[in-house]
């Protein structure tokens, strides 16, 4: 009886240590079944599109578990790919369906190209102005001490005495 029980408890163990494996084998399955319907062009396409089930990533990369949103959206990116529409127009398409959020990198015409130009005016801006900082750091006006006639010592040891007179009462 004690070796039946023993044998159920390994095998429990066994299952419980092997389960989040399994689990995570049975996502990494079910992403590329879903992913693997898309052709080479269609991927492509999808690179550069974002999901729209709000997570912010790019729509071949979505990796919500069970996303219908992405599943939907390679869906019609694989049926427009196989009606062999053109990439401008299916790009079109999206955007029109979901809207200029729906391009993962800004287009790069009109108001939406301060968006390529600032990143790069920014750096030269903060490059100009470390460099302007260090050339004044290292252009210090350096304060020489001040200089005057030489005192004699017999001159000194007068004042030193009149000034412990004075200061004695």
């Amino acid at each position: 009886m004690k070796a039946l029980m023993s044998n159920s408890s390994k095998t429990t163990n066994i299952v419980w240590r092997l389960a989040p494996l399994l689990a995570l084998a049975a996502v990494v399955l079910s992403v590329g079944l879903v992913q693997g319907q898309s052709s080479d062009r269609a991927k492509q396409l999808g690179g550069k599109l974002i999901c729209m089930c709000n997570c912010d990533q790019i729509l071949t990369a979505c990796n919500h578990v069970g996303c219908t949103t992405s599943a939907a959206m390679l869906k019609k990116m694989d049926q427009r790919v196989a009606a062999n529409e053109s990439d401008d127009l299916l790009l079109q398409s999206f955007i029109q369906e979901y809207g200029e959020r729906v391009l993962a990198e800004p287009p790069t015409h009109g108001f939406n190209s301060l968006a390529w130009a600032i990143p790069g005016i920014a750096f030269a801006l903060g490059l100009t102005l470390v460099v302007l900082v260090i050339r004044q750091w290292r252009h210090r006006v350096i304060l020489a001490p001040a200089g005057g006639p030489a005192i004699s010592a017999e001159i000194m040891d007068r004042a030193r005495h009149q000034a412990d007179v004075e200061t004695d009462d």
